[in-house]
């Protein structure tokens, strides 16, 4: 174990798909220690040799609708301080797990729940995944060009609304159990998180600031200086010149005259504008562009690959990505100066034996 700034801290995650793993990684990299509970013959839920939301932490293989195998699990529990689940409602109540049945022996328990619709609500038992949730939050119909809305991946819902509010939800929970003795349970839902999230769009429009359609607003894609650009080589540049002296050097860096360009507050002027910034950069590659803007006040980026991300060298500095097991991944964020994360050693590919972590757990 490192020394992040929750070492010490005891999780048990019931292995689960997307946002619940990722929780568990975070909280992880922050150095607390946790045991997934898999069922027997499960443990590649992605069907992944190596699953880097599985990172930090090893696993034992428990049949939960056994009796023995719950005994082991309460076990576990009783010891200690936060447990992750993202079954569906209901489902860890039926199996005798549930915040009530787990608080009654160990009453400082933070119990954390994940799903998308939340623990109650008339949609709280039907299925759903990350682009259902963040329909229903008013997201992504403000996400793509005005023919229609595109997922963003799945990084709004899953991760940004998801994992990220139950990892918070559980720290705030663990600290404040710090002082009175009790945990709590953790209802963090996928729909309230990314409405959440939505927190400034909803602001700008009920100041009149946001149009409630695709492709009208600055920073939908609609504003032309806040966009990508295909270049000559068939790569793409991201611009995100905002402010008005931004968009001066952008416009001298491009060979264009502000005095020859009609005014670009007025967006019937921004489908003209975009034309002449499209014909730009089109007669350079995304490589030039970069020698020429990156590091500028221009706000620009290189719109890269997957595979690039890695050896660009700002991410090579900040040691963005790391590689652990012969696998490249980001590494853990945000960094912390006295106490930093780190990705504990782990076994991904056996499963450790239950006894020998409840003796480690002091059980």
């Amino acid at each position: 174990m490192g020394n992040g700034p929750l070492n010490g801290v005891k999780i048990v995650e019931v292995a689960g798909l997307g946002p619940t793993p990722f929780a568990a990684m975070v909280l992880a990299d922050m150095g607390a220690e946790i045991i997934r509970i898999e069922r027997p013959g499960n443990k590649h839920l992605l069907g992944l040799e190596y699953d880097i939301l599985n990172r930090g932490r090893g696993f034992v293989e428990l049949d939960l609708k056994s009796e023995d195998g719950k005994a082991t699990a309460r076990r576990l529990i009783a010891q200690a301080d936060g447990l992750i689940e993202g079954m569906r409602p209901g489902v860890m109540e039926r199996l005798g797990l549930g915040p009530d049945d787990l608080q009654s022996f160990n009453p400082r328990l933070v119990y954390g729940r994940m799903t998308g619709w939340g623990q109650d609500g008339p949609l709280a038992h039907a299925a759903g995944h990350d682009i259902n949730y963040i329909a229903l939050s008013g997201a992504l119909h403000a996400i793509g060009p005005a023919e229609a809305p595109v997922p963003p991946l799945n990084l709004l819902g899953d991760f940004g609304g998801g994992g990220m509010y139950l990892a918070l939800g559980l720290v705030c929970a663990m600290f404040e159990a710090k002082t009175s003795g009790k945990g709590q349970v953790v209802d963090a839902a996928i729909t309230d998180g990314t409405a959440h999230l939505m927190s400034m769009i909803y602001a700008l429009r009920q100041g009149g600031h946001w149009q409630d359609k695709r492709g009208a607003n600055l920073l939908d894609g609609a504003a032309p200086f806040y966009g990508t650009y295909r270049c000559k080589c068939g790569g793409f540049v991201a611009i995100g010149a905002l402010e008005p002296k931004f968009y001066n050097e952008l416009l001298q860096r491009v060979g264009l005259s502000l005095a020859d360009l009609p005014n670009r507050n007025d967006p019937a002027n921004w489908p003209s504008l975009r034309s002449a910034l499209e014909d730009a950069f089109s007669t350079k590659s995304r490589a030039e562009w970069s020698a020429e803007m990156e590091g500028t006040d221009v706000c620009f980026a290189q719109v890269l690959t997957i595979d690039e991300a890695a050896s660009h060298p700002h991410n090579i500095a900040r040691d963005t990505f790391v590689t652990v097991d012969g696998h490249e991944q980001p590494a853990p964020t945000p960094k912390l100066s006295r106490t930093p994360g780190a990705i504990s050693p782990s076994s991904q590919s056996m499963p450790l034996d239950p006894e020998a972590v409840l003796a480690n757990w002091g059980a």
